[in-house]
């Protein structure tokens, strides 16, 4: 089984302190060794996601950052990060994991619905938000993923009740779930296994978020 080692995690740590051109190019051999481990470990996150998910693609994030419209000029990422989109117009929702000393994390959710998909999930909160309650507040779900998180409205969108007892997901412009772990625990020969666990535990708000995404709001198929 494939797992983070602890030279990665190192190699991320000089990484962060000599963040540039020449230092990089002189360790490349090195970070090419440990994109190698890096793929191998995203790639058996993936193999135990489609034993229970359709995943269409896995896109794991290149080192170089484009610096064009940032005031942070450093030339490179002091982390591995990588998505995992699922498959077809049915599933929705995606996957990510990042990995970078003391600060790794897992996310899943809704980082930046279009438009129209916001305004639907909206309308659905409007009407009836008890399912997505419920779900919120499983003490199993909770304690893997916690509270609900993502840029939100200060105020209620245009055309929607500020005073709406639901308002505190309307304002939502993303809905995202994250989980963090220490550096011990990324090392720990059960880290794919813990994170599959996660994944499979936001399968609920998946399932919820799927089916209002693929119908009106008289529950009619739209697909």
């Amino acid at each position: 089984m494939s797992k983070i080692t602890k030279e990665t995690l190192n190699f991320l740590k000089d990484l962060a302190k000599n963040n540039n051109r020449e230092w990089f190019a002189e360790n490349k051999a090195t970070f090419k060794e440990h994109e190698i481990v890096i793929k191998e470990f995203y790639q058996s996150v993936l193999d135990n996601l489609n034993k229970h998910d359709q995943i269409e693609k896995l896109k794991l994030f290149r080192i170089y950052r484009d610096v064009r419209f940032s005031k942070d000029k450093t030339p490179y990422k002091a982390h591995f990060a990588g998505s995992f989109t699922r498959a077809g117009a049915a599933l929705r929702g995606g996957y990510y994991l990042r990995i970078k000393p003391g600060e790794s994390f897992i996310a899943a959710g809704f980082f930046g619905p279009e438009k129209e998909d916001l305004l639907r999930i909206r309308k659905e909160w409007e009407q009836d938000a008890s399912e997505l309650r419920e779900i919120l507040n499983t003490t199993a779900f909770k304690n893997i993923w916690g509270n609900l998180e993502g840029e939100e409205l200060k105020t209620a969108p245009k055309g929607f009740d500020k005073e709406h007892p639901a308002i505190e997901f309307i304002r939502k412009k993303q809905y995202l779930f994250t989980r963090s772990f220490t550096d011990k625990e990324v090392l720990s020969s059960s880290f794919t296994k813990t994170i599959d666990e996660s994944y499979l535990a936001i399968r609920p708000f998946f399932n919820l978020m799927s089916d209002i995404l693929t119908t009106n709001l008289n529950g009619e198929s739209l697909l």
